[in-house]
């Protein structure tokens, strides 16, 4: 099915009666008064199973979504969450609404039917969907939960081939649509993660993929080549958000992979699991970043030179004068979400800062597996003070690692009272965290 194509009202956009014909008076009250803080629910005995700072709490507002990526809410309280494709699960978007005033969805909305998706946002009047390749907004009308008309396609013809084709976006003010372009392989080799394989130089990736493109939100039929790419040299930006209070641009990109499996003779096992950092940038217009030719090493505290560039795991060659991060944090946890914390709802030490949720690692071994978690970088200024802290965990259960944990967290969203909301691709759950 076409992306231009795709009907709200198709049955990936049925919903309940409710929905179909509108919302009473009585439950427009009810979640208005929940939007203004005037109606607090209550959490889980057990807080749906997250570990938390002491005075905050957690609720379970839906559960067996499928494989929910970013989400969004809106200042009435509705819920917006893209959904990837699974194996028995179809991707699209899932909408959630209280009219209950107790924080569990108990209405829900499915439409967009035509492939899975990882990137959402909100725009005026408008919802935006991020397609591994294309960018789409809907039109949202007041009072309902799922859209009448048809899709408007604002990007199309995304590179989506090869690895990292998720498409995470970020919506600013002023009209621009920020996307990123995951690369096509792991380091840029001629024959991809294969051992000893020398790096293309320089690599034909970074054209088309590895960064960010910024285009006008508000036009529609765009392609790539209307775009400005933004900044390039980053290898998968999926944690990818706006400052709401700047206007600054961040992301955490996904490292590379397999440096022991690749080049045995210059990295030991563990050395494999622990390098490179997953790196934490000010993304700004113009800036080059390193990958392919380089790597961030936590314990040297710099950029190193790739081996596929003729590194030898300390050498920093070409990467002298690259952008190094604002921060750096453990290798291969997976930045999978980003947002700059601007609420007040959690309590003012939070105000102003990052919180990144860590979808969890899977090739550590023989290391134990990691991630699988919510960070929170304390901001000065606008900017990362240099420390992080684990906010919050207890997503995987009992058996960390990709196949075996419960959840994985995905996506991370502001309520309208600053209530902080948590996505989980794996369990399909989507947590309320709020203060005690």
């Amino acid at each position: 099915m076409e992306e231009s194509s795709v009907s709200a009202t198709s049955p990936w956009a049925r919903s309940t009666g409710l929905v179909r014909n509108g919302v009473t008076a009585a439950a427009i009250a009810v979640m208005a008064a929940a939007a203004s803080g005037q109606a607090q629910p209550a959490c889980d005995p057990g807080d749906g199973g997250l570990r938390l700072p002491d005075g905050l709490c957690a609720l379970v507002v839906a559960d067996d979504v499928g494989r929910a990526r970013h989400l969004v809410v809106t200042e009435r309280g509705d819920i917006y969450v893209a959904l990837r494709d699974g194996r028995t699960t179809a991707g699209g978007i899932l909408a959630l609404r209280d009219t209950t005033g107790d924080g569990r969805a108990d209405v829900r909305g499915r439409f967009e039917g035509s492939g899975g998706g990882t990137g959402i946002g909100l725009l005026d009047d408008h919802l935006y969907f991020g397609h591994d390749g294309a960018v789409l907004r809907y039109r949202l009308r007041s009072g309902r939960l799922v859209p009448l008309d048809d899709p408007e396609v604002v990007v199309a013809d995304l590179p989506s081939a090869g690895s990292h084709a998720a498409k995470s976006i970020a919506l600013g003010a002023n009209g621009s649509l920020f996307v990123n372009v995951g690369s096509l392989s792991n380091s840029c080799q001629g024959d991809d993660r294969a051992p000893g394989s020398a790096g293309k130089d320089p690599c034909p990736e970074l054209e088309r993929r590895a960064g960010v493109w910024r285009f006008e939100a508000n036009k529609l039929g765009q392609t790539q080549a209307d775009g400005e790419r933004w900044a390039s040299g980053l290898r998968n930006t999926v944690a990818l958000a706006l400052d709401p209070g700047s206007g600054d641009l961040f992301g955490v990109v996904h490292g590379r992979d397999q440096l022991h499996q690749s080049w045995g003779d210059l990295y030991s096992e563990r050395e494999g699991a622990e390098l490179p950092s997953e790196e934490f940038h000010r993304i700004e217009r113009g800036g080059v970043h390193s990958w392919p030719y380089c790597y961030h090493d936590r314990e040297l505290g710099r950029l190193v030179l790739a081996p596929e560039y003729g590194g030898d795991g300390e050498t920093a060659g070409r990467c002298v004068g690259h952008r190094e991060p604002l921060l750096a944090f453990p290798a291969h946890w997976a930045p999978n979400a980003l947002l700059i914390y601007r609420g007040s709802g959690l309590g003012d030490r939070y105000r102003g800062g990052a919180f990144i949720a860590f979808h969890g690692s899977w090739n550590r071994a023989p290391l134990p597996q990691q991630g699988y978690n919510v960070v929170f970088v304390p901001f000065e200024d606008g900017r990362p003070l240099g420390s992080w802290e684990v906010f919050a965990d207890g997503f995987a259960g009992e058996d960390v690692g990709p196949r075996s944990a419960d959840h994985r967290p995905s996506g991370l969203a502001v309520g309208p009272d600053g209530s902080l909301y948590v996505a989980d691709d794996q369990g399909g759950r989507i947590w309320r965290i709020l203060p005690r």
